[in-house]
């Protein structure tokens, strides 16, 4: 039985060990990463930024934690205007002030990059689904549309298969075993694309970035916090949302996303009937983002 291992083969696998074909197999390389800049807020923090397309609308798009401007880019390919990416405190280049941080001090991050580009709409996954929502309590008018991907925590915390996939991202980083490190990423990965060439290619680009510029210690306080008091407080948004949940993700429960739609009072909510739509339904995915913001 084919089986992950790491180091990956140098020309990108997959390889089989026993009986079958063992030949090599290349896969498409992963992109480049572009280049990046750092920007000054006026909360005092440098963060990394991307800035894509070009004209309007702009659309700002908060990734997920120990994730950044690489894994979420493919969610703005088809997005009309420009495209803002960035990377939270503690992540890439950002700087990491001292903490602890809190999902308001996310929101600031995500408030100052939308601010400086003059962003209209806003998508978040993740951690970025929960900075986007500690900003809207604050700010409900600051954005036309809205789009919520894997939505994670609102005002529960975290359950326990969660805490610990996040506890073990941020000690493997901080070991900086590349074998330790590769084990807890490989779980983003469905396990039918864990020993494909385009599982490989991911998983070198995901290593790359979290063995270079590694994770701060700030973010695990974030895991065991909610960025909301009470998600009643979203009834004050009434701009055009779309939520997007997916049935059986462990660390993005359906029924956040289900609440978040039910909280919001102009939202359209999607369920996806499996984990890993990044990879089974990425085309979809793609569309359905982009004919929503761009409509």
């Amino acid at each position: 039985m084919r089986g992950f291992r790491w180091p990956p083969p140098p020309d990108s696998g997959p390889r089989t060990w026993g009986p079958g074909p063992g030949g090599p197999r290349t896969g498409r390389p992963a992109l480049p990463e572009p280049e990046t800049e750092l920007v000054a807020t006026p909360h005092g923090v440098q963060l990394e930024r991307l800035v894509t397309g070009v004209g309007d609308p702009v659309t700002v798009f908060a990734h997920g934690l120990g994730n950044g401007i690489a894994t979420t880019r493919p969610f703005g390919s088809g997005v009309a205007g420009r495209r803002l990416f960035f990377q939270f405190r503690g992540h890439g280049r950002s700087e990491a002030p001292a903490g602890p941080w809190t999902y308001l001090d996310l929101a600031r991050d995500l408030r100052a990059i939308a601010d400086l580009g003059g962003a209209s709409r806003a998508f978040g996954a993740s951690l970025g689904a929960g900075a986007l929502c500690r900003l809207l309590v604050e700010s409900p008018e600051r954005f036309e549309k809205l789009v919520f991907f894997l939505p994670a925590v609102l005002d529960q915390p975290r359950g326990p298969v969660a805490w610990g996939r996040v506890s073990a991202l941020l000690e493997a980083v901080e070991s900086g075993d590349a074998s330790a490190v590769a084990d807890v990423v490989s779980l983003e990965l469905p396990a039918a694309v864990r020993n494909t060439p385009a599982g490989w290619a991911y998983l070198r680009q995901r290593l790359d970035q979290l063995l270079r510029d590694g994770l701060a210690d700030g973010l695990a306080t974030l895991a065991g916090q909610v960025p909301l008091s009470d998600a009643t407080a979203l009834a004050a948004v009434t701009a055009p949302a779309l939520v997007i949940g997916c049935a059986g993700d462990d660390l993005h429960p359906v029924e956040v996303a289900e609440q978040l739609a039910a909280a919001l009072p102009q939202a359209t909510l999607h369920v996806y009937d499996r984990p890993g739509v990044l990879w089974s339904e990425r085309a979809d995915l793609r569309g359905r983002i982009s004919g929503f913001l761009n409509e």
